[in-house]
């Protein structure tokens, strides 16, 4: 019986080009989502006392506002949809965002709060960076159907009745908005003290063994 040698897999990038592209695709729709539904906000405030600038909005009345808003929606959703496809097809998601163990998580804040943000391996993603990344996803999910009670309130009435009523939906909405707006904050700075990591998603970064998302020799 002969035995038939399976050659190693070639290294990779650790952040493909598709991979990339999606990245600032969804940050480029999240911006403009978010831009767009400070103004609707604006325009039927759900909190009496909370106004945002004119600077911190896109599109100049609220006929604009929406039309910038469901143009971002679409080009999230498509990109969203690919972006979730590929990282369960690929394993990316289980092989970075999983396990998550509670010690590290209580370790990694500590590391946070005395500003120590080292990150030598950039293939390896630290606990509180797991949490973020699983939460803005689910974030995104309760957008989705928040977003969708808004819009068909009465096709979808069973929808906006699970979020207690049109006003519901809209506030889960507007704090959806906010965790996902302080997503983009925290992964900004974070790439702003730690610039390799926003080099390694504009380049690829290192070279990695597909398996196991290590260092190539």
């Amino acid at each position: 019986m002969t035995t038939t040698e399976v050659s190693p897999s070639r290294p990779r990038k650790l952040h493909p080009w598709p991979l990339r592209i999606m990245h600032w695709v969804n940050a480029f729709a999240m911006i403009v989502l978010i831009m767009s539904g400070l103004g609707i906000y604006n325009d039927e405030a759900i909190f009496g006392w909370l106004f945002f600038p004119h600077w911190m909005t896109i599109g100049g009345w609220a006929a604009e506002h929406l039309l910038w808003h469901f143009a971002a929606m679409w080009l999230l959703v498509v990109n969203g949809l690919v972006y979730l496809a590929y990282g369960f097809i690929t394993g990316r998601f289980r092989q970075q965002l999983l396990p998550i163990s509670a010690t590290e998580v209580i370790g990694d804040v500590r590391n946070a709060l005395r500003l120590n943000f080292a990150h030598e391996d950039l293939t390896i993603y630290n606990s509180v960076q797991k949490l973020l990344y699983i939460g803005v996803m689910l974030a995104a999910i309760v957008q989705v159907f928040s977003g969708l009670a808004i819009w068909k309130p009465v096709q979808l009435s069973w929808l906006t009745t699970l979020f207690g009523g049109f006003q519901g939906a809209r506030l889960a909405h507007f704090l959806g908005m906010a965790a996902i707006a302080g997503f983009l904050a925290i992964h900004v700075a974070l790439a702003v003290l730690v610039p390799k990591t926003l080099w390694a998603m504009l380049t690829g970064g290192p070279r990695v063994n597909p398996r196991h998302s290590q260092p190539a020799e």
